[in-house]
């Protein structure tokens, strides 16, 4: 039977190594993530070569599976071409990164600010920690990133800045020795901005829990295992409270990344949106 390429699971083949594995290949493609290790089978049964093999929790491309991807993205951009000379446009799609600190209030209103700006875009999601966003414009992954802390990378564009708050259990008191800290892991632009307020201020401090996603600095907070510091836009999470009895804490920068290449009317749109949307904190606040 004459072997044969179809371009569907070519287009999954390529997913799985932009959006790095299966399930956000899956994601990205609105389709299972049963359809897409189907289409990688299909594959390999094709070219009669193992494409994608496990490496402990993840999945890397073989040799013969990254020449593949090569001629994939040829294939495709070819076939893509083609439809547009007889007029068919594919969908546009825009993926934006953001840490956890901002998701849930700057996202909705930037989507829904730039569906009204892009009505031709489709706007598609990562959320992950600052390293790996970067790591993704980088490589194309995504298109926009929302990342907190000074920077001069030209990829950057300054658009506001996010107010912070120290927050604790309502029983928790503050120790008279060293204070205990909730914080994401290192690197965070949150952790650092407690430590040396803190260290300025010449209180001690330790961290007391850590956590690699903001519902374990919430549930360890709540706990009572220490105070954190947070961005909410002026809401205070379920069963926290702030607190006044530490130093201020300076507000963080906000900026928003674009990778190269980007279309510049779409990341001109996200900055002008964005600078919006932070001059009207109450707004984002009532949308939490």
């Amino acid at each position: 039977m004459e072997k044969v390429m179809d371009i569907v699971p070519l287009r999954s083949l390529v997913a799985v190594a932009d959006r790095g594995g299966f399930q956000r290949a899956a994601t990205y493609l609105h389709l299972s993530q049963a359809a897409v290790s189907q289409h990688v089978r299909r594959l390999e049964a094709a070219t009669g070569r193992r494409l994608v093999e496990r490496d402990g929790r993840r999945s890397r491309f073989t040799a013969d599976g990254n020449r593949l991807l090569g001629y994939a993205r040829q294939i495709l951009a070819l076939h893509d071409e083609s439809l547009r000379g007889f007029g068919v446009e594919a969908e546009a799609a825009v993926a934006i990164g953001s840490t956890e600190h901002a998701a849930a209030q700057l996202l909705p209103p930037l989507t829904a600010a730039l569906e009204a700006c892009l009505p031709d875009h489709r706007v598609r999601y990562r959320l992950d920690r600052g390293t790996a966003l970067r790591e993704a414009l980088s490589t194309g992954r995504l298109d926009l990133a929302l990342l907190l802390g000074a920077t001069d990378d030209p990829r950057a564009t300054p658009v506001g800045e996010l107010e912070l708050t120290w927050y604790s259990a309502p029983t928790w008191t503050r120790p008279d020795g060293r204070v205990p800290l909730v914080a994401f892991d290192s690197p965070c632009a949150l952790r650092t901005s407690a430590l040396e307020t803190l260290a300025a201020h010449n209180i001690p401090a330790e961290i007391g829990a850590e956590a690699n996603q903001l519902a374990g600095v919430h549930a360890a907070t709540t706990a009572g295992l220490g105070v954190a510091v947070l961005a909410t836009f002026g809401t205070t999470p379920e069963g926290l409270i702030p607190r006044d009895d530490l130093p201020p804490l300076a507000p963080l920068p906000l900026y928003i990344w674009h990778r190269q290449g980007l279309d510049a009317e779409v990341s001109d749109h996200a900055i002008t949106s964005m600078r919006q949307l932070l001059l009207t904190p109450t707004d984002l606040a009532k949308g939490a």
